[in-house]
């Protein structure tokens, strides 16, 4: 049965039934769902802030191992920094000393990136820093395996050119049995006609006239000339990587200027021409285009003792032949 309701009509004093329209259960349906929804709203506010949800619970656990798999990635990528550090200094400290080449500089290994930010696709989450440091990490360890395996393609191409490099440095004694021959070493030394201290730029072997001269390294002959300025018939060989040697005082040529010539092959003979006071090979050494002490590259041809002996004697104050 429908239930009632009546109200009291104040005009004719009599209680008469309240006849509802359309409209009014309408709005009184309205209010009801208005007021469930509020109370709903309240509630689930209530639960979402101070009870977590089954899935809310599972991504926290997923977040927190996220964030434990960060760390356990930033100690592997400490360990891998640590070994590229080792790998870089063996690499300028021991295969570049060995090979005569420059150390990579800092600023190369490091190989810095410019422009924009490339990691602010990351910000605005709570683990923003974490995410962008460990990305940062990653992306400079990778620039910098691509320098040190650019480097290590280098020392490769270097290690390669060894052999040549080994050839080409002179390395023998310019004649035979040039160590019983030496007279006069490098430094000041006494010139044979001014009889004044002067600087004497190579090593002197006295030699019978037509003695056979050798190659000391594989090079390329660049001067073939009778010089005007005391060393009479000379021959200049280019050795490479910033080698050359000087040969003065010859009696004869044997290469042509331009000529390729090997370790050992003759290249002329020894002479008097020039300023000279007795046939003798003057032999100089220049490197980089500053000549040096020539005794210090017959480490090939030469016993322990014989080149004690050829220091000793390259040692002496005295008097050179030209």
């Amino acid at each position: 049965m429908t239930k009632i309701r009546y109200q009291f009509n104040t005009k004719s004093l009599a209680v008469e039934p309240v006849r509802e329209t359309f409209w009014d259960k309408a709005k009184r349906f309205l209010r009801i769902v208005l007021a469930g929804m509020v109370f709903s709203v309240i509630v689930l506010s209530i639960g979402y802030t101070f009870m977590e949800s089954p899935k809310e619970r599972m991504l926290l656990r997923e977040i927190s191992q996220f964030k434990d798999v960060f760390q356990e990635v930033n100690g592997q990528l400490d360990l891998f920094a640590s070994v590229l550090q080792d790998i870089e200094h063996r690499d300028d400290q021991i295969y570049r000393v060995i090979f005569e080449a420059e150390p990579l500089s800092r600023a190369v290994r490091e190989a810095g990136y410019g422009g924009v930010d490339r990691y602010e696709q990351f910000e605005g989450f709570d683990n923003s820093e974490l995410i962008a440091s460990t990305m940062r990490r990653m992306d400079q360890l990778a620039r910098q395996l691509v320098v040190q395996s650019k480097s290590y393609d280098e020392v490769f191409e270097m290690a390669k050119d060894k052999t040549d490099m080994l050839a080409s440095i002179p390395a023998i004694v310019p004649i035979e049995k040039g160590t019983q021959r030496l007279v006069s070493g490098f430094g000041m030394r006494i010139h044979p006609i001014y009889k004044t201290l002067r600087m004497h730029s190579g090593v002197d072997f006295t030699a019978p006239t037509g003695t056979p001269i050798y190659a000391p390294g594989n090079g390329v002959v660049t001067t073939v000339e009778r010089n005007r300025h005391g060393y009479g018939l000379m021959i200049v060989i280019d050795h490479g990587y910033g080698y050359e040697t000087l040969y003065a005082h010859m009696s004869k040529f044997e290469v042509k200027r331009g000529q390729h010539v090997k370790r050992g092959e003759i290249i002329g003979y020894v002479g008097n021409t020039g300023v000279s006071t007795a046939p003798h090979l003057h032999y100089e050494v220049i490197r980089h285009g500053k000549k040096v002490n020539p005794v210090n590259y017959f480490f090939n041809d030469l016993s322990p003792e014989e080149f004690e002996y050829i220091i000793e004697v390259a040692s002496r104050v005295n008097q050179s032949l030209s």
